[in-house]
């Protein structure tokens, strides 16, 4: 059964090219859309965009540029643009490392499903969607992509509502590429205290 599944998702690979990768990971990040979702709604939008790039990849072309155009498709500008295309592509990089990419996994994300993590200490968790910049302070970032990144389960949950050095930079640079309101930075500065 896995080899059939391993050979369909392959054969579905092949036949696309990188403006088909593209324009299916543009519809999932697009903001407009991004706006509507329901509490967390984004999470697993995530894990549908890593299915394509990691598809993308299987097929010969390259994730950046997937990425990339993925992005430019869905109407981000500037260094809005730039934070949602590193922020994919961090996700590739880590399914990659949390050994996420085999069959099974695949087509768990392809289903917007959290993958298992195979490799390393917290092997047999599944890798769940984490806000960089915990919802519970800012949350208007629950569904902006630039905020969000697989990690651990174990990982996320004693993350808590931390703020830390990386969250003050990320909110710094997402009030700058116009994803965060002046009044949410205020919020992670003063949870940071």
């Amino acid at each position: 059964m896995k080899r059939l599944i391993a050979f369909a998702l392959l054969f579905c690979a092949l036949s696309l090219h990188a403006e088909d990768y593209a324009a299916n990971i543009a519809s999932l990040i697009d903001p407009s859309k991004l706006s509507t979702l329901r509490e967390r709604g984004a999470n697993p939008r995530i894990q549908k965009c890593v299915y394509w790039l990691a598809e993308a990849g299987r097929a010969g072309q390259k994730p950046a540029k997937v990425a990339h155009a993925a992005v430019a498709q869905a109407g981000y500008k500037n260094s809005a643009s730039t934070l949602t295309e590193q922020s994919l592509l961090r996700n590739l990089d880590i399914a990659t490392k949390l050994g996420c990419l085999d069959a099974d996994d695949l087509a768990k994300m392809r289903r917007g499903d959290a993958p298992t993590v195979r490799k390393g200490p917290y092997a047999g968790q599944i890798a769940s969607v984490d806000h960089i910049i915990p919802r519970a302070v800012v949350p208007e970032l629950d569904c902006v992509i630039a905020n969000l990144e697989l990690l651990p389960l174990q990982v996320n949950e004693s993350k808590n509502d931390k703020i830390g050095s990386r969250q003050k930079s990320l909110a710094k640079k997402l009030r700058g590429a116009g994803l965060l309101s002046e009044a949410g930075l205020r919020a992670v500065d003063a949870a940071s205290r």
